[in-house]
């Protein structure tokens, strides 16, 4: 639905908006990063002090959406800046057993074949050396320590942010897109929630210098799927040499190379509600204690792994939300389909979003589309398939967690068929990650 007073406001306003985005995430940064490229005024607001202050050092993984956004965002030296800090070995992607014998298991040509253009490849990176990437030339337009409070719509039908500092700032239209716990979908739709899916993740690093491990641990992507509970993922992180210079700490560093690791369970496994607050030590002990069974290789991964580096997680998901009235204010990412890490779609989501809006808020400064149409087009399609992703995480973690045997064995039997079916195989492959 399109709100008819801000449709009157639009033949009113000037053919060159300023766009003003809360928070400075991945989604926010790609979003601004379009819109300066497009000569669009934009700002955004982030409530930390510090550009260390969000530094968060796991390994992410970035599909041909995810890859197309960026592209279509970034100018050329920034895109090419991502393309020099992105890990140097893709590696291929394997389904195993607890015991690590392969169910299925694709190599990186078959995910992405050799001639298929930079901008739709599959890649893993930093989320430090992403953020980074995404931060440089945006000195000018990222504000920090503007802690966001609230929003109001003035009455030329724009709209003023309020900070936690007593300041303001008024824009054409204001997006949320400061993540999970977003205070502009508090506002704007109060009515959405996040839900605990009852799903706990454990997750840990461990360094690949001097590990003994085999080559699909240090190499691939890989799926563990247990006969019984639970579910182990591992992806690697091998840094090329444009990566920027770490902080000191290897829980922030992306110069090391590393496998990241999680275990995914039912809340009703670990020993306490309180499992968040266990320290790595402990929570490394929970993990050990669950795969006794498993192949040595695999408990070595979560034996050599700092304790510093593991942590816990209750794994949350946004419930469906219908379209509402559009307006000036509108949603990005987390902040609206915050969904499961189970289906590594969330951050390629958000850009996805960045790329859509801001072809979208390009049109309105061009002066061939009016705002608040611009605004519903995007929260359409966006609603779309952001809730479509939800959907799929949340059916993996659901399927991670499941106790239920026969589950389990007629989805390790479908891995084998595929793994013995050409078609179904490359079908699966280009499926990947999607």
């Amino acid at each position: 639905m399109i709100d008819n007073a801000s449709r009157s406001s639009d033949s009113r306003r000037m053919d060159q908006p300023h766009v003003m985005i809360i928070g400075a995430g991945i989604g926010g940064l790609c979003l601004a990063q379009g819109l300066r490229r497009a000569g669009v005024s934009v700002t955004v607001h982030e409530r930390t002090k510090a550009r260390t202050d969000w530094l968060q050092g796991y390994r992410i993984h970035i599909n041909p959406n995810g890859s197309r956004a960026l592209r279509a965002c970034l100018p050329p030296s920034t895109w090419q800046a991502f393309l020099d800090t992105v890990s140097i070995d893709s590696g291929g992607f394997g389904f195993t057993t607890e015991r690590l014998n392969d169910l299925l298991r694709f190599t990186a040509e078959e995910i992405t074949p050799a001639d298929v253009p930079p901008e739709s490849r599959h890649y893993g990176v930093s989320r430090i050396s992403l953020r980074e990437v995404l931060l440089s030339g945006m000195d000018d337009v990222v504000r920090l320590d503007h802690e966001f409070t609230h929003y109001e719509a003035t009455a030329d039908g724009r709209v003023t942010a309020y900070f936690a500092d007593g300041g303001t700032a008024t824009a054409d239209v204001l997006i949320g897109a400061d993540g999970a716990n977003s205070r502009v979908r508090r506002q704007l739709l109060p009515h959405a929630r996040r839900v605990d899916t009852g799903v706990v993740a454990v997750a840990g690093k461990h360094r690949l210098a001097d590990a003994a491990l085999p080559r699909v641990l240090t190499h691939d992507v890989n799926l563990v799927i247990p006969k019984s509970r639970g579910s182990f993922f591992t992806a690697v992180w091998h840094p090329g040499p444009q990566v920027i210079a770490p902080p000191e700490q290897f829980l922030l560093d992306n110069t090391t190379p590393y496998l990241l690791w999680g275990y995914t369970d039912a809340a009703t496994a670990f020993p306490t509600e309180a499992v968040e607050s266990l320290s790595g030590t402990d929570l490394q002990r929970l993990v050990l204690d669950r795969t006794v069974e498993w192949a040595p290789a695999l408990r070595e991964v979560i034996i050599g792994s700092d304790p510093q580096t593991i942590n816990a997680i209750r794994v949350r998901s946004a419930t469906p939300v219908d379209a509402w009235e559009t307006g000036r204010v509108t949603l990005l990412g987390d902040a609206i389909h915050n969904m499961t890490p189970m289906a590594g779609i969330g951050a390629n989501t958000a850009l996805r979003d960045a790329a859509l809006l801001c072809g979208k808020l390009t049109e309105v400064h061009a002066g061939t589309t009016a705002m608040v149409s611009a605004l519903h087009d995007y929260e359409r399609q966006m609603l779309d398939y952001g809730f479509a992703a939800v959907r799929q995480s949340l059916r993996n973690a659901r399927q991670a967690s499941t106790t239920n045997r026969l589950t389990r064995a007629a989805l390790r039997a479908t891995l084998r068929t595929a793994n013995a079916l050409p078609p179904l195989r490359r079908r699966m492959a280009t499926q990947l990650g999607q």
